[in-house]
Parts: C-alpha cells; sequence; structure tokens
C-alpha cells in the first residue's frame, strides 16, 4: 500500500513539473522557440524603427517565452496585397502564408470571407481589451461573428498642416486668421485671399497667383465630409449596399473643391502635397499624421532655398458640420492556423502596442499610439525622455494637436463591404481628375490671352456640374457591381 502511495506521489510530481505553465502558455517552449512571420509594408525610417523593435522583441521577451519573430518587408500596400493574396490562395511559386500580415480593412474583409484570418479576441482577457482605443478594436471586427480579425498597432487622422513662414508674412500683410481656416469654407475665402495676395507680387503678370490648399486623400473628403453632414455615403446591411449621393450634398463638396481648384485657389502638383509644400507651390494641405514625417524644412525652388516652420491644427470641417475625425491606417491581421502560432502572434502584438514601444514606432513613422493611456503629451513627453527617442517637430506637433483637441470630436471610419475598394477608387479620382484637367484647360487659355474670369466661367455652370454628377452617380454604382 506504502508503495503504491509513493508511486501515485511521484506521479503526481512529475504531473505538476510538466504542468509549470497554464493554460495557452504551456504552447510555448523557451527552448523550442516557435518562429512566425510578419508581412509588412513599412519602407525608409518605419522599417527600420519596425525592425529595431522586432529585434528588441527577440531578445528579450521572446526569448523568455520562446518566440522568435522574422520580419519581410514587400516595399509597397499593392506588393503585399498581391502577396498575402497568393500564399493564401497556394498559387504556384508563392512562399509560405505568413503568420502575420499588415492590412487595411478593404483587404482583411475579402479574405476574411474565405475563413483565413483568425479570431485573436480569444487570445486577449476584456480587461486587456478595455486598455484600447474603443473605436479602433470595433472597426478590428468583422464578419458574422464580429470576431476581432484587425489588431490596432499604429493609427492616424488627418490634420491641416501649414507653412508656418509663409502665413506669419501673409497674415501680417492681410489679417487673414487662422480662426477661418477652422472650416472648410473659410479656407476657401483664406485661399482666394492668398491667391490675390500672392498675384499682386508680381504686377506685372497678372493672374499669376499661387494656390493656398490641397488634400492628399479625395475618397476621405467624401466620406468624411457626407458624415459631417449627418449622413454616410454608403450603408451595408444584410449584404445590400445603399449609396447616399443626394445631389444638394455633393455639389456641397463639388463647390468646396472644383470650384476654388479650377479659379487656382487649391491644387495638387507631385505625387504628395507635402511635396508641393516643399517646391512652395501650396502653403497648406490636409494629410495624415504620418505625412508629417515628411513636411519639409525648407522651401527649395529653382533661385532660392529658405527654411520654413509647420504649423498645425485640427483638418477643416463644413460648416455647422458634425465634429467627426477620420480613423485610419493598417493593422495586424493573424492568418488561422495553429494555435500556438496564433497565440505567438497576440503575445508579439501584445508587447508592440505597450506604450513605450508603440511611441517608437510612432515618433519614426508619425502613427498615433493605440492604447487609450497612451494618449496623452506627459506620456509622449517621458517615453522621448526615458527612451531617448528622436521626433521631428511637425509630428510633435501633429500628436500635440491631436491628443489636446479631443472635445466634442468622434473618431470615423469607413464601412468595409464588397467592392468598397472600387468605390474608394471612384471616389479618389473622380473629382479631382477633372478639377486637375479643367484648371489646365483654364490656365492654357489665360496663357492665350483670355482674361481669367472669362476662362473660369466656363466651367463655373450648372450644366458643368450635372454632367458630372451624373458620370459619377454612375461610376460609382457601376463600381458596386460584382
Amino acid at each position: 500500500m506504502k508503495k503504491r502511495i509513493c508511486l501515485i506521489l511521484a506521479a503526481a510530481v512529475m504531473l505538476t513539473a510538466g504542468c509549470g505553465k497554464k493554460g495557452r502558455e504551456s504552447l510555448l517552449d523557451p527552448d523550442s522557440p516557435v518562429s512566425i512571420t510578419v508581412w509588412h509594408y513599412y519602407n525608409g525610417s518605419q522599417q527600420a524603427a519596425f525592425e529595431s523593435l522586432v529585434d528588441e522583441f527577440n531578445t528579450t521577451v521572446g526569448k523568455e517565452e520562446g518566440i522568435y519573430v522574422q520580419s519581410y518587408s514587400y516595399g509597397s500596400v499593392e506588393e503585399l496585397v498581391t502577396q498575402v493574396a497568393d500564399s493564401l490562395d497556394e498559387k504556384v511559386g508563392a512562399g509560405k502564408a505568413p503568420d502575420i500580415f499588415s492590412t487595411y480593412g478593404d483587404t482583411a474583409y475579402e479574405i476574411n470571407k474565405k475563413g483565413q484570418l483568425a479570431d485573436i479576441s480569444a487570445y486577449f482577457t476584456e480587461e486587456e481589451l478595455g486598455e484600447y482605443v474603443d473605436s479602433y478594436i470595433e472597426e478590428g471586427r468583422l464578419g458574422e461573428d464580429d470576431g476581432l480579425k484587425i489588431f490596432p498597432v499604429a493609427k492616424s487622422t488627418e490634420v491641416l498642416m501649414i507653412n508656418g513662414t509663409e502665413w506669419e508674412k501673409f497674415a501680417r500683410e492681410t489679417g487673414a486668421s487662422v480662426e477661418e481656416l477652422q472650416t472648410l469654407e473659410g479656407v476657401v475665402k483664406t485661399a482666394e485671399k492668398y491667391y490675390e495676395w500672392t498675384d499682386a507680387q508680381t504686377p506685372d503678370i497678372p493672374d499669376d497667383g499661387r494656390a493656398f490648399y490641397g488634400r492628399d486623400s479625395m475618397a476621405n473628403y467624401f466620406y468624411v465630409g457626407m458624415k459631417q453632414m449627418g449622413k454616410d455615403l454608403a450603408v451595408e446591411e444584410d449584404g445590400k449596399v445603399t449609396l447616399n449621393l443626394e445631389k444638394e450634398d455633393i455639389r456641397r463638396l463639388w463647390d468646396n473643391y472644383y470650384v476654388p481648384y479650377v479659379q487656382g485657389y487649391f491644387g495638387a502638383y507631385g505625387k504628395f502635397r507635402s511635396d508641393d509644400v516643399k517646391t512652395g507651390d501650396l502653403a497648406a494641405f490636409t494629410g495624415s499624421t504620418a505625412a508629417s514625417m515628411f513636411f519639409p524644412k525648407n522651401v527649395e525652388q529653382e533661385d532660392e532655398s529658405y527654411p520654413i516652420s509647420c504649423m498645425v491644427m485640427d483638418a477643416p470641417v463644413l460648416e455647422g458640420g458634425q465634429q467627426y475625425r477620420v480613423q485610419q491606417g493598417a493593422g495586424m491581421a493573424v492568418v488561422k492556423g495553429q494555435e500556438k502560432n496564433e497565440y505567438a502572434s497576440a503575445v508579439f502584438l501584445k508587447w508592440f502596442t505597450r506604450p513605450e514601444n508603440n511611441f517608437q514606432f510612432g515618433c519614426e513613422a508619425g502613427y498615433l499610439p493605440v492604447k487609450k493611456e497612451a494618449s496623452d503629451m506627459d506620456i509622449l513627453d517621458k517615453v522621448i525622455k526615458e527612451e531617448g527617442l528622436s521626433i521631428s517637430d511637425s509630428t510633435y506637433t501633429c500628436f500635440s494637436t491631436v491628443f489636446q483637441n479631443t472635445s466634442g470630436k468622434a473618431w470615423y471610419t469607413m464601412q468595409n463591404f464588397d467592392n468598397s475598394n472600387d468605390i474608394r477608387s471612384v471616389l479618389e479620382y473622380s473629382l479631382s481628375d477633372k478639377a486637375s484637367k479643367d484648371r489646365e484647360a483654364v490656365v492654357s487659355q489665360i496663357q492665350r490671352g483670355t482674361s481669367r474670369e472669362e476662362a473660369v466661367s466656363a466651367y463655373l455652370t450648372e450644366e458643368n456640374f450635372e454632367n458630372w454628377y451624373e458620370e459619377f452617380q454612375t461610376a460609382m454604382e457601376k463600381a458596386l457591381q460584382p
């Protein structure tokens, strides 16, 4: 009997020793680490910051837990989307699918329909998920199961960035006020004043005023502009998408972009509007906080180069409109696979989104942190000091503007649905391409001796709007078709 009791006790001791880790932690073994791969599209300083954090994880938490992360950059969002799709579809020549990949909502939506994304909420407690900004978590829920398929790792929003050096001179000589820049209508009035001010600087050359303002994302302009007017541009319910394209609403968006554009008050010349500020062709633009990384320190022209400062304000809203901020930025999706790989992926994502790590990446990439506690300038200042982080003046000012101006503002993100990417493409190019083409025609007429007023008047007609509006409606409806 004693011998039997001893055998039972010995077995119990061995079982206890073998279960030193509880729950899913037992899936990991530091002596036999699980290797997980992360595919992303980061370049330059963003890629360097991300890979530095991966190295830090591998030598600390990863080493202790038994996780080794390998990261690969595919250079662009488009290339990454193609590589991920090919690997998941097991196409000939495609590599093994990653465990984690960077993704926007429309891509994740399509992949999730094939049942290939893991619901990683199972690897987080409710308390842990509650640490993240609520709207960031909600944006990542996809499918009928409402599972967490896109995990927030870095976010951005739109702000108004201004050449502060140019603004100070312009405001001093004309009395222009920054308060006018709070609304889009105010921006239009200011841009007209700026055109006239710059035109007057060369009295021997008529009609050569410069544009004041531009914007990077036209799709955001439509989506957020409609939301500011109290409507969703596209609504998906029970698999059916309804477009809200009321003529009077679209006309208001036309009036506050196309009309000042063809008059020369707005502009778009380089690939991004930060490029246009660098060449002195624009003085201000609405762009992502990530664009702050590229806000120039100097205006560089053929005959001169001079330093400029950066002013940052909240992105202008339509007059009387609701105070919505666009919520954007790719998240990370975990591919459905072995439980230990999914769990290891969740461990890495938790670590990456710790405030000190999230800020280390955000300071280099211009992205906002994703945890509630990190949305604070005191926390940012503390992390910068303790971690010795470098951050550009423009990015720091962007963070300060977003963190401090939160009263009465709500986040807005675009809904994902079938063909949502095609809809976004129409929104991105329909109005902007027409505005650019018609502005070129106006400039050409002015160069041939036509007065600016006469050249512009032909494009500010009701007929011109009606023709474009019909084409726009048709293109939007066609984009929804399978």
